[in-house]
C-alpha cells in the first residue's frame, strides 16, 4: 500500500460504491471483488484504507450496529468532502494515469459521474498528450514498439470515445450532466 493510502487504487472505488449506498468493510470488499476481481483485494486492506479515509474526511464512521447474531460492523458513507473528492479521483485517473493503466481502467468505470461534455473534453486531452508522448523511457526497440501499439490503440478508443459521447450515442446521466455543465460555463 502506498505511504499515502489516498494514492491506493481502491480508494476509487470504495468511494464509487459508498457513493451507491453506505456500507461496511466486508461488504465493500465482497463488492469490490466482483466489480474489481482483477485487484487484490482483501478485507483488511479495505478496512484500513476506509480508516484512513475516515482520518481524511473523506468518510465517515457510523456507530457499529449489529445485524442478527453477526459481530457489530461499522458501516462507512461519504462526506460532501468525500463525494468532491471522488469527481476529483475520476478527472484525475482520466487525464493524468499512465497509459493502458489500472487507474485509467477504473476512473473510466465512473466516468459518467462527470457531466458528458467534461468527460469528453478530459479524454480528448489524454489523447493528445498521449499522441505527443514519446518512447517508454529505458525500454529496447521491441519493448518500445509494442509500447507505442498500446498508446496509438488507446489514443484511437479514447478518440472514439469521446465523439461517441459528444454525439450523444452513450447513455449518460443526462440530468446531472446538464447540472454540471451549467456550472461549469
Amino acid at each position: 500500500m502506498p505511504l499515502d493510502a489516498s494514492r491506493n487504487s481502491l480508494v476509487l472505488p470504495i468511494l464509487g460504491l459508498l457513493a451507491e449506498r453506505p456500507a461496511h468493510a466486508y461488504d465493500l470488499a465482497g463488492r469490490l471483488r466482483e466489480r474489481c476481481g482483477h485487484l487484490p483485494v482483501t478485507r483488511s486492506t479495505v478496512a484500513t484504507l476506509l480508516k484512513s479515509m475516515a482520518r481524511a474526511g473523506l468518510v465517515t464512521a457510523r456507530e457499529p450496529g449489529r445485524v442478527g447474531n453477526r459481530p457489530p460492523r461499522t458501516v462507512y458513507e461519504t462526506t460532501p468532502a468525500g463525494v468532491t473528492g471522488f469527481h476529483d479521483k475520476v478527472e484525475a485517473g482520466l487525464r493524468d494515469a499512465p497509459a493502458a493503466s489500472m487507474d485509467f481502467v477504473l476512473a473510466l468505470g465512473y466516468a459518467q459521474v462527470l457531466a458528458a461534455g467534461r468527460a469528453a473534453l478530459i479524454l480528448e486531452d489524454r489523447a493528445a498528450r498521449l499522441l505527443s508522448s514519446g518512447d517508454a523511457p529505458g525500454r529496447g526497440p521491441l519493448e518500445n514498439e509494442y509500447w507505442r501499439g498500446m498508446v496509438t490503440a488507446e489514443v484511437e478508443w479514447i478518440t472514439g470515445l469521446a465523439r461517441r459521447i459528444r454525439a450523444g450515442e452513450l447513455t449518460w446521466n443526462a440530468a446531472e450532466s446538464s447540472d454540471q455543465e451549467r456550472s461549469n460555463d
